[in-house]
């Protein structure tokens, strides 16, 4: 995967209010007080430190009723909030080589040992991945077990065969511009996942591109919009499939 929008976007005003723990020998943000249901997210390259994902899962656990985890799923490794802003070092990022380090046959045992640990606590557990994650929850996805729903916001490195084994409610949302969720993985996922017997939901923005639900510009109106709308989607979606 090699996409310019991956390592770009904005980092937004607000002080994340939960705390630090560890998860499945992981670190993570922890954030909510709810013992009926928790929310697994799988971070972007961004990692588990990113301000914007934190706040989001401040407003999950909030408006969701959901004690919300958000685990270091890169093994320590944090990325400069700078590449977000500074064009010379977001030119420097090397995508490929990250994604080398933290790759689906390394990183995929860590994040199902996490959701195991959830759902050894919870009585439901919800997913979401953003960008990086969204492959990780789709897998999540295929086994009941662990997981009793999940949420993808511009899924990077997402296979088909990913898709086909879907069997919780499923919900994709998707950039009109997307290098690495194609207009190709798109159709085949609106063509096969109504098929698989899972109630599913795909919400289109249109003109906005990928990373916009995790790193959208909150001062271009368009922007501020549709991440807000992925955030209400999402708060939606798990209020009526984990409660």
């Amino acid at each position: 995967m090699s996409c310019e929008n991956c390592k770009s976007g904005f980092s937004w005003n607000g002080t994340p209010t939960g705390t630090e723990t560890t998860l499945a020998g992981k670190n993570a943000y922890v954030t909510g007080t709810s013992k009926s249901a928790a929310i697994l997210i799988v971070h972007d390259i961004f990692g588990w430190t990113f301000a914007n994902v934190r706040l989001l899962a401040d407003h999950f656990a909030k408006e969701a009723n959901a004690t919300v985890y958000l685990p270091d799923f890169f093994g320590g490794e944090v990325i400069d909030d700078d590449v977000l802003e500074n064009p010379e070092k977001r030119a420097a990022f090397d995508i490929p080589a990250f994604i080398g380090r933290n790759n689906k046959d390394l990183r995929y045992p860590e994040i199902k040992a996490a959701a195991q640990a959830l759902k050894s606590e919870y009585p439901k557990v919800g997913a979401i991945g953003y960008c990086y994650g969204g492959w990780a929850i789709l897998r999540l996805g295929a086994d009941p077990s662990l997981v009793d729903a999940v949420s993808t916001a511009h899924p990077s490195l997402a296979e088909k065969s990913e898709f086909d084994g879907v069997k919780v409610p499923l919900q994709i949302l998707a950039a009109e511009t997307d290098q690495t969720f194609t207009p190709e993985l798109k159709e085949y996922a609106n063509k096969v996942i109504p098929t698989l017997g899972v109630p599913y939901e795909y919400v289109y923005f249109p003109g906005l591109v990928h990373g916009f639900a995790a790193r959208g510009d909150e001062s271009n109106k368009l922007q501020k919009e549709g991440l807000e709308k992925a955030k209400n989607n999402m708060v939606n979606f798990f209020s009526g499939f984990l409660h």
